[in-house]
């Protein structure tokens, strides 16, 4: 699971579903959820996680995209089995791990260095702890 530490800016509700936006080192994230923990306000540091397996890569960023968080960064490692590679990317002080088929890598001439997008669906993020 990888971890970020960030801090909400800001909850809309509507009924039981609740978009959060968070900050983390100047990044703006955001987060769907229909269930929130009453003690989750604007100003509140946390924890959020994402897993690996969750987190799809491009090699440029999608205006006609459905997915809001897109994190540009630098590939630091590829490590690649037979169906699937672990490709570590570094975003400012963040270090994510994405786990995508071996073949997306193959396509998209993934080398370390690479700029590269980290994409997360909103649904996929989730917060694992208050701070």
């Amino acid at each position: 699971m990888n971890h970020i530490e960030a801090t909400i800016t800001k909850i809309e509700q509507y009924d039981s579903v609740s978009a959060v936006f968070f900050s983390a080192l100047g990044l703006e994230l955001s987060m769907v959820s229909l269930e929130l923990n009453p003690a989750l306000k604007v100003g509140v540091d946390v924890k959020l996680g994402v897993k690996a397996t969750n987190i799809s890569l491009s090699k440029k960023i999608h205006d006609d995209i459905s997915i809001s968080n897109q994190l540009e960064g630098v590939v630091q490692t590829i490590d690649n089995g037979t169906i699937l590679s672990s490709v570590k990317v570094q975003i400012k002080d963040i270090f994510l791990e994405s786990i995508i088929n071996r073949k997306s890598v193959i396509k998209l001439d993934l080398k370390d260095g690479d700029k590269i997008v980290a994409l997360i669906k909103a649904s996929d993020l989730a917060i694992v702890e208050i701070l």
